[in-house]
């Protein structure tokens, strides 16, 4: 039923949730787990980078290093359970990013994953989970995270 898993991660506690789930779901279905991180160009892009002398000590270097990171921690995963992944680690706007990807692989599943929240914080900032939620036309899993604040 299911061929082609995306995780989109980025790297935090709230994803390694869905990165079990992601996995699992693979290995059930005998799919291939694709495993994107977005490296958010509205973070790099906020700063001119005067401060920096060399472009590997900037905030696009830091989050790429971050993508990188995180998609390991996800390959390790994806090996002991034997499910084959695909890693992209990719710019862009992450929701148009999520979404754009998921349609040039033909994904399937995607799975996502959220902390909790008060709804006070996501009426006033949302978040790319909610507005890929939204905005796809592919089923979704979201898997939530209760983190102590």
């Amino acid at each position: 039923m299911y061929d082609q898993i995306l995780l989109a991660t980025d790297g935090t506690i709230a994803s390694k949730n869905a990165e079990s789930h992601a996995i699992e779901l693979a290995e059930m279905h005998d799919a291939t787990l694709h495993a994107l991180f977005v490296v958010d160009e509205s973070i790099y892009t906020a700063y001119s980078g005067d401060e920096y002398v060399d472009e590997a000590e900037g905030p696009e270097h830091g989050l790429e290093e971050r993508g990188q990171e995180a998609i390991e921690e996800v390959r390790r995963s994806a090996e002991d359970s034997e499910v084959e992944m695909i890693a992209a680690v990719k710019h862009g706007h992450p929701v148009e990013t999520i979404l754009e990807y998921g349609d040039r692989q033909d994904i399937d599943m995607v799975v996502l994953g959220t902390k909790h929240r008060p709804a006070e914080y996501r009426a006033l900032l949302g978040s790319v989970t909610e507005r890929v939620l939204r905005l796809t036309t592919r089923p979704t899993v979201v898997v939530k995270t209760e983190v102590d604040e």
